[in-house]
């Protein structure tokens, strides 16, 4: 047991410390930016899909004699990250409010983030219950994830009224909420094993929703076919990578 605390908050530290990303991005000029954040998002879209289907939904329905409550969870995860959207607006791309860049757009953000990484440590500390494998493939799929996710949310701050300074300590605070949903969950002790095979088609569930409702329509936004076939690509290599990591199980 002491090896899977090890790896989830190892692996907590590691997504935490990608909020720090914001600081890479001070460096970019806005084209830039605007041309690789599109290679990220594709990447994790393959990521998050792969995890889902390659790792976490065949673990649960081995684990399982029940494939009817398997798919069922599945699907509950998809309500209820749809429902959560609805509460706090997680993916916060209302232009209207983006170009007004009024403070509690920033607020929101820091919330629903906080939010966000509570449930991505639990997720985690779920992965690693049930194999040290499916834990780093569900680790990296956060990790991808969270990568454009941050670079947007640090803008949006930004255009929200902090400075770079306060922006960037504040979404490093919001990340280690990871942390309290790893702990919380490892609380709940020989429970959480339990818990663990009823959470993760939920979160796979999660994962399929992001994929499918945050990033790909990110993707769509570029109609060049040039951009659109690099788009394709780089699922392809996030898919793969998740592919990659069953060698290792």
């Amino acid at each position: 047991m002491t090896t899977i605390y090890l790896y989830t908050f190892v692996s907590v530290t590691l997504v935490s410390l990608i909020s720090l990303v914001g600081v890479f991005t001070l460096s970019l000029k806005e084209d830039i930016l605007r041309k690789y954040i599109f290679m990220f998002i594709s990447i994790a879209v393959g990521a998050l899909l792969g995890d889902a289907f390659i790792h976490i939904i065949p673990e649960a329905l081995e684990n399982s004699t029940n494939p009817t409550l398997i798919g069922s969870l599945i699907i509950t995860g998809i309500i209820l990250f749809f429902i959560l959207e609805k509460l706090l607006h997680w993916h916060h791309h209302g232009e209207k409010e983006e170009s007004m860049g009024i403070h509690p757009v920033g607020k929101l953000v820091l919330l629903s983030d906080g939010v966000h990484n509570f449930l991505d440590g639990i997720i985690i500390g779920a992965s690693f219950m049930v194999s040290v494998p499916v834990g780093i493939a569900t680790t990296m799929a956060v990790i991808l994830h969270e990568i454009p996710q941050e670079i947007g949310d640090f803008a949006v701050l930004l255009h929200s009224g902090y400075t770079r300074k306060r922006a960037l300590w504040l979404n490093f605070l919001s990340a280690f909420m990871a942390f309290l949903g790893a702990t919380i969950f490892f609380m709940l002790g020989e429970f959480a094993e339990t818990v663990s095979s009823y959470f993760l088609p939920i979160a796979a569930g999660g994962f399929i929703y992001i994929a499918m409702t945050d990033l790909i329509p990110e993707l769509h936004k570029a109609e060049q076919n040039k951009r659109s076939l690099f788009q394709i690509v780089s699922i392809v290599m996030g898919f793969l990578l998740m592919f990659a990591l069953t060698f290792l199980e």
